[in-house]
């Protein structure tokens, strides 16, 4: 077991993640493995579950939700192609680790998370960890943020039965929209990008999320 305060256990198991989890499995943009190198995912993971934080599975952050595996994470990430003028929109905060690989890669992250409970203390951590340029909302994060469009991407981190128009309505043109899109079992990694204002998409990985709570979201989810 690796101590709460092992900082070095930490790091050591976050190189192993990097390396095994990431690299060897076709992840190869520097910036992005760099940040993966960077952010302390133990500390978003609920203390029961810490020395399972650099493990290759999802784990549970409570309402439901999960932090997902690193690779999928870093997955959507290195498809999106941030640049460090970029604006991004996520929908769905969760424990926040996600965010914070984002804030690492991007210029500002506007994330919108539907339980304060999770919100909260998310925004506590990101703190704490010194990021800046981060602002958590509590709301539906299927309607995207209108009132602070438009953003360079967009990444949503529960399963939609569909690529939202608002989503996509909120893009820059050229902007890219990752989601995992299906039924509630089971979806697909699509990725979307606005070319001459219209959706050029391309499908990537097999994926499993927690269902999309919102008006655009399954029915019955939340």
């Amino acid at each position: 077991m690796i101590g709460s305060n092992n900082a070095e256990a930490f790091a050591t198991a976050r190189a192993r993640m990097v390396a095994e989890q990431l690299r060897a499995r076709g992840i190869d943009d520097d910036r992005v493995l760099a940040a993966f190198s960077r952010v302390p995912r133990h500390e978003f993971v609920p203390a029961e579950h810490r020395d399972d934080a650099y493990s290759d599975y999802p784990l549970p952050i409570g309402e439901g939700q999960t932090i997902s595996q690193p690779y999928i994470v870093a997955a959507m990430t290195q498809n999106l192609r941030l640049q460090p003028r970029d604006l991004v929109l996520e929908i769905g905060t969760g424990s926040g680790f996600q965010t914070a690989v984002l804030a690492e890669l991007a210029a500002h992250v506007y994330s919108i998370e539907r339980f304060e409970a999770l919100a909260a203390p998310a925004r506590g951590v990101l703190g704490r960890l010194g990021y800046r340029n981060i602002t958590v909302f509590t709301g539906d994060g299927s309607a995207g943020l209108p009132e602070l469009a438009p953003f360079d991407a967009v990444i949503v981190s529960a399963a939609a039965p569909r690529v939202n128009p608002a989503w996509f309505e909120q893009l820059v043109e050229g902007g890219r929209i990752i989601v995992p899109v299906g039924t509630p079992q089971a979806q697909e990694l699509h990725l979307v990008q606005k070319v001459n204002g219209k959706a050029s998409t391309t499908r990537l990985d097999p994926c499993r999320f927690v269902p999309l709570v919102g008006a655009e979201g399954f029915p019955g989810a939340g």
